[in-house]
C-alpha cells in the first residue's frame, strides 16, 4: 500500500486563529477522495495547509513518504502537488494556450500539450483567444488543465463545478474519471455531493476544522441521512 498523502494531527492557524484542530486523513495512490462539508468548516484550508499557504502548522503531512511540515512553501510542488484554487487564477493578458504554458514542469511525466488538447477539446478550440474570452467552464477546464503538464500527480481540486451548466460539470466529471485511470491521486474539495459521490473511493465530512466522519462509497446509501445532517442538505 503506497500513500500519496498521510496527514496526522495537522493543525494550522491564519494569524492568531486556529482554524485546522487535528486533521487527520491519508489518500492511496490512484484514489480519489472528498472532503465534505459546510461552507468555513476547514475544507479549502485543509488543502491550503498541505501547501503551505496557511500561517503556522504543526502536526505531521508525509507527501510519498517525504514530511513536509517545515517545507517552504516553493518546494512542495517538487513532490509532484497540483492545485487548482477555487478562484482559477487565469492570466487574462495571456492566451489560453500561454496560460497552458507559464507554469514550469517540476516533475518528469506530465502530460503533453497534444495530451491537454485530447483531454480538452474546448481548449483546443479557444488556444489563441485571451484569458478573460473564455466561458467560467473552459476558465475552470483551464485551471485544472495547466497543473497537468507540471509532472504533478497528486492533484488538490478546490471546489471546480461551482457556478457551472450541468454540461459541464458531466465533463469535468469524465476528466476526474481519466485522470484517475491514468493513476493520479485526487482531493476534491466539493459542495456538489451529486457530482462527487460518484466519483470517490471515500468521502471525509470536516466539521470546526476535524474529521468528523469517514464514508466509504460502499456505505453513501445507509449513510446518505448522517450526510445530509452534516452537511444541511
Amino acid at each position: 500500500m503506497t500513500f500519496a498523502i498521510e496527514i496526522n494531527n495537522l493543525n494550522a492557524w491564519y494569524g492568531e486563529s486556529h482554524i485546522l484542530h487535528g486533521i487527520n486523513l491519508s489518500v492511496q495512490e490512484g484514489e480519489v477522495v472528498t472532503l465534505l462539508g459546510r461552507n468555513g468548516a476547514g475544507r479549502t484550508s485543509t488543502l491550503r495547509a498541505i501547501l503551505g499557504l496557511t500561517g503556522k502548522r504543526t502536526g505531521s503531512i508525509k507527501i510519498y513518504d517525504h514530511e513536509t511540515i517545515d517545507m517552504g512553501t516553493h518546494t512542495i510542488p517538487r513532490l509532484g502537488v497540483g492545485y487548482c484554487p477555487e478562484e482559477r487564477g487565469i492570466f487574462s493578458t495571456l492566451s489560453t494556450e500561454e496560460n497552458l504554458m507559464l507554469p514550469p514542469v517540476v516533475k518528469p511525466g506530465g502530460l503533453s500539450l497534444d495530451e491537454i488538447y485530447s483531454m480538452f477539446p474546448n481548449l483546443y478550440e479557444r488556444r489563441f483567444s485571451p484569458g478573460t474570452r473564455l466561458s467560467g467552464g473552459e476558465q475552470q477546464m483551464l485551471a485544472m488543465a495547466r497543473i497537468l503538464r507540471t509532472g504533478a500527480k497528486l492533484l488538490l481540486l478546490d471546489e471546480i463545478t461551482e457556478g457551472l451548466a450541468p454540461v459541464i460539470v458531466q465533463k469535468l466529471g469524465q476528466v476526474v474519471r481519466d485522470l484517475r485511470e491514468k493513476g493520479y491521486t485526487i482531493i476534491l474539495v466539493e459542495q456538489n455531493f451529486r457530482f462527487a459521490a460518484p466519483l470517490a473511493d471515500r468521502h471525509y465530512v470536516i466539521e470546526h476544522g476535524q474529521v468528523v466522519e469517514t464514508v466509504l462509497s460502499s456505505e453513501l446509501t445507509q449513510k446518505t441521512e448522517l450526510l445530509n445532517s452534516y452537511l444541511g442538505v
